[in-house]
């Protein structure tokens, strides 16, 4: 059986972006290609039974088995040593994809507390849209009760764009909260003093 959403893709999402991006040809159409899901494990990637606890979760989330990534390189700041467990990987695509993009808008991002949107400044220059999620609890495939820790999760969707603007666009068309960012670049002014300084004087009244 389709994902639901692929279906919509393909009737109602190409038709909407060919108006308005005013484009003829179907293959010039900005798609989603792939979704990557990453989620750090932290001074736990050492400790095996949670790694078997978060491989669980994120399988539970995303119906693939996650690849467990390791680190490059050595950094002091971080405690990491080059070769151990760095986290965990998911990368999806085809209908997997659809039926995680339709969860993750439906379900999942309705669920974090005070959410008001994700903003339109997640995007890089080739087209991909990143953000990052606080709690991996808030899809419904996870059972609190048994949540040893609570896990943050990147999530970048890879899509074949030719501006930012046009992933916006095919983001808003799939239900995505998009928002303008409220990032403002803000001038450091030199303001005169209000009032002249005066020089001091010592008690003979000599400078």
């Amino acid at each position: 059986m389709k994902p639901r959403l692929k279906d919509k893709y393909k009737n109602e999402i190409v038709k909407n972006l060919m108006s308005k991006l005013s484009l003829k040809n179907i293959y010039s159409l900005p798609k989603i290609k792939k979704i990557v899901i990453n989620m750090g494990l932290g001074p736990d990637g050492s400790d095996q039974k949670v790694i078997k606890s978060c491989i669980q979760d994120i399988s539970a989330i995303t119906g693939q088995y996650p690849v467990v990534t390791k680190f490059k390189k050595s950094i002091s700041n971080f405690k990491s040593r080059k070769g151990t467990n760095a986290g965990l990987k998911v990368t999806l695509r085809n209908d997997r994809m659809f039926e995680f993009v339709d969860r993750l808008v439906n379900i999942a991002l309705p669920r974090i507390k005070d959410f008001r949107g994700l903003p339109d400044s997640g995007c890089d220059k080739f087209g991909n849209y990143s953000f990052g999620i606080k709690e991996h609890i808030i899809f419904p495939e996870i059972n609190f009760d048994k949540v040893e820790k609570i896990r943050g999760m990147d999530i970048t969707i890879v899509t074949e764009s030719k501006s930012q603007e046009n992933t916006i666009f095919l983001l808003k068309e799939f239900n995505f909260p998009i928002i303008k960012s409220n990032k403002k670049r803000t001038k450091k002014i030199n303001k005169a003093p209000s009032e002249p300084i005066k020089e001091e004087t010592n008690q003979n009244g000599k400078n």
